[in-house]
Formats: C-alpha cells, sequence, structure tokens
C-alpha cells in the first residue's frame, strides 16, 4: 500500500482501516459458516444412514484435510497472481460445498460437502492480505482486529447455531453458509485498489517458512484445533445425554462462558502485548488443560461444565488471536503468503485429527474419553512450551 510521510506511523490510515475492516468482515461470514455448525454436527450426522463413530468425527474434522492440502498451494498462487482471485474462488468452493452438504441425506454425502468446503482454503491468503495492506507499525493491531473479528463470529456462531438448528435443521446451517460466502466474495468490490501486488519469485523455496520458531507456532495451532476439534465431537453429546438438555439451549452454555472467558483471556493479551511470549502462551496451555481435566472428571452437572468451558475459552481464544499474530511478524515478507500457508495448512491438519480423535474415542459412548485425550495433547503442548522457552 501506497504511504505518504508525516504523520504519527502508528496510527493506522483511512485505507488500512478500510482494507483491515474489510478482510475481517469476509473472514468472519466465512468462518460463521464453519462455527455454527461445530456444537451441532455431530448430533446431525449421528441419525445419517452408515453413521458410525468414527465416520461422526470424520464429517465434523473432514474440511480440515482439503484445508491443510490446498492453504500452502494456494497461498503461493496468491504470491503470484495476487490475493484478490484466490480469495474470490476459494469462497464460491466453499459455497459449492455448503450446498453439496445440505442436499445431502447420507453421511458420506456431507463427508463429500465437507471436504468440498475444505477446499475453499483462503485462510492464509487473508491474513497475508492484512500484511499486503498494512504497514509494519500497525500490523500487529491489524491482526489484532482480525482475530477479535474470528472470535466475534465464533461467539455469534455458537449463539445462533443451535438456535437455528433447532428451528429450521442443520442442512439450513449449510445453506446459510453457502449465501455467506456469496456475501463474502462480494465484499471484495470494496476493497482499496492501491493495495500492492506481493513480488514474485522466479523462483520458489519453502525454506523461508520452515524456520525453528515458525515451525513451533506451527506445532502449537495443530495442538490447538485438534484439540477444539475433538472437543466439539463430544460436547454435544455431553450435553444431551448427560445432561439432557435440548438442542436450543446450547446455546446459553456457550456464550455464558465465552462472555466469562473474556475476563481472562482480556488479561492475557494486554500482557503478552500480543508477542506470542512463551509465558503467556504456557498460561493459556495451562487453562486449556484445566478444562478439559475438568470436563474429564468433573462433568456431572451443568455448573462444572460451564466452569470447564469459560477455562478452556480463555486459553482458545487468546491462543487463536496470538499465535498467527506472531506468525505474520516472524515470517519473511516476500515469503509471508508461504509462511502462513504452513502455518494454515497445519491449523487445519489439526482439525482433521481432531475430528478423527473424537469419533475414535466417542466409540464407546463416553465423551470423557475424548476430553481426556485432549488432556494428554495439551500436557504435550505445556511440555513443549517449557522445552521452547528462551
Amino acid at each position: 500500500m501506497t504511504v505518504t510521510n508525516g504523520g504519527d506511523m502508528t496510527t493506522m490510515l483511512p485505507a488500512e482501516r478500510r482494507a483491515v475492516g474489510v478482510i475481517a468482515l469476509i473472514a468472519m461470514l466465512r468462518m460463521f459458516g464453519l462455527f455454527a455448525l461445530l456444537p451441532v454436527l455431530s448430533l446431525y450426522v449421528a441419525k445419517l444412514d452408515g453413521a458410525t463413530p468414527m465416520l461422526i468425527g470424520l464429517a465434523v474434522g473432514a474440511y480440515g484435510l482439503t484445508q491443510a492440502g490446498l492453504q500452502i498451494p494456494l497461498g503461493v498462487l496468491s504470491d503470484r497472481i495476487g490475493r484478490g482471485p484466490v480469495i474470490a474462488g476459494g469462497l464460491v468452493v466453499f459455497a459449492m460445498g455448503s450446498i453439496a452438504a445440505a442436499t445431502s441425506d447420507s453421511i458420506w454425502g456431507v463427508i463429500a460437502g465437507r471436504l468440498l468446503q475444505g477446499a475453499g482454503a483462503i485462510s492464509a491468503t487473508l491474513t497475508a492480505l492484512i500484511a499486503d495492506a498494512t504497514r509494519e507499525q500497525v500490523r500487529t493491531r491489524s491482526m489484532a482486529v482480525f482475530g477479535i473479528g474470528i472470535g466475534a463470529s465464533f461467539m455469534v456462531a455458537l449463539i445462533a447455531g443451535p438456535a437455528i438448528a433447532a428451528k429450521f435443521g442443520v442442512a439450513a446451517l449449510f445453506g446459510f453458509a453457502a449465501i455467506l460466502a456469496v456475501a463474502a466474495a462480494a465484499l471484495l468490490l470494496v476493497m482499496p485498489r492501491d493495495i500492492e501486488r506481493p513480488v514474485s519469485r522466479h523462483r520458489w523455496s519453502i525454506r523461508p517458512a520452515l524456520r525453528p520458531e515458525l515451525l513451533r507456532l506451527d506445532f502449537y495451532v495443530f495442538l490447538l484445533h485438534a484439540i477444539l476439534t475433538a472437543s466439539f465431537v463430544a460436547l454435544p453429546f455431553l450435553f444431551v445425554n448427560r445432561l439432557e438438555l435440548a438442542l436450543a439451549d446450547h446455546w446459553k452454555i456457550y456464550v455464558g462462558a465465552l462472555l466469562a472467558s473474556l475476563l481472562v483471556t482480556v488479561p492475557l493479551i494486554i500482557s503478552d502485548e500480543r508477542q506470542g511470549k512463551a509465558s503467556t502462551v504456557g498460561i493459556a496451555v495451562v487453562l486449556l488443560l484445566a478444562g478439559e481435566l475438568t470436563l474429564t472428571f468433573g462433568a456431572f452437572g451443568v455448573t462444572p461444565v460451564f466452569v470447564a468451558l469459560v477455562l478452556f475459552f480463555a486459553g482458545f481464544n487468546f491462543l487463536e488471536a496470538g499465535l498467527p499474530a506472531r506468525l505474520s511478524l516472524l515470517a519473511d515478507g516476500a515469503a509471508r503468503g508461504a509462511s502462513l500457508g504452513v502455518f494454515s495448512s497445519v491449523q487445519f491438519f489439526g482439525t482433521f485429527v481432531g475430528g478423527l480423535i473424537g469419533g475414535r474415542f466417542l466409540a464407546a459412548g463416553r465423551p470423557a474419553d475424548v476430553f481426556f485425550v485432549c488432556v494428554l495433547l495439551a500436557a504435550i503442548w505445556l511440555a513443549a512450551t517449557g522445552l521452547f522457552r528462551k
């Protein structure tokens, strides 16, 4: 982006604010379609023909497999042809997958639709576009806005998803996701026109994206999304079978826990100064671990489950916003798309693996088995933060 001299270099320019706002809104609309399905999809597909615990987990996490496989190629492609065409194409593919899943009456059809949803792998490209559109002095603030937007989308989706599913059915959620994807693509028309295209290199190498400090963040985000997805394979069954909550009431626990978690997340963000410090990352992982432990051994009623989710969301929200912000600062400018592509690929592969973990350990009908595996993953992560502490 062209920047004039003078003025406060730490203040976002009007064009920067506009670009960040539009990009964040595109991400919010797209992610709403995925987040709204998270608390209801496992219950829905469990009733379809041919459903098994493993296929239930696969249906929840399937989109992560194609996301993982295509983030790097599409990130590299966006370095060469520009971010806009890649983002528009990815949103169209996502909409097609949503329609395919909405019109299917078998679990295999839903899995196919979820795989196609994931083929619209634009997360890395969106993040790289923010980096293109902003100066380094306001980069962390811009990424924070992006992360807060996705966090807000997550919160609204957890409220709206169960409510929409209870009234209109889960198929309606897939259809709504398709509509939102088309609306997100239309927002590209109001992006600022003076964003500089990424520098295209004649020879591309993935080596700049494989520096140890970047791989550490890749490992962290893999664990984060494996834990998240596995937990949400099991949580709906815990709510229905153990707590005997109607689907239309699930959102009350989710939104209450999310709001309460902000009392912990916000101080963490302020303390960390969006730098991804080992100490604050460690605290966030401890919160995840404590939440999963409570779900494993203390989920006897609504109150302990609520407390567990407050702890979980406090850690998750901090890490979801902080990890990509840190990576965007560490990545080489000329290879930013590729670096964020690796990061997003690993993130969504974590989603896929988390779905498989959830399905595999839900086979005995005990959600606590899934949560205990998440405890082990969080413990591995906590050990890693100590290993990598500088």
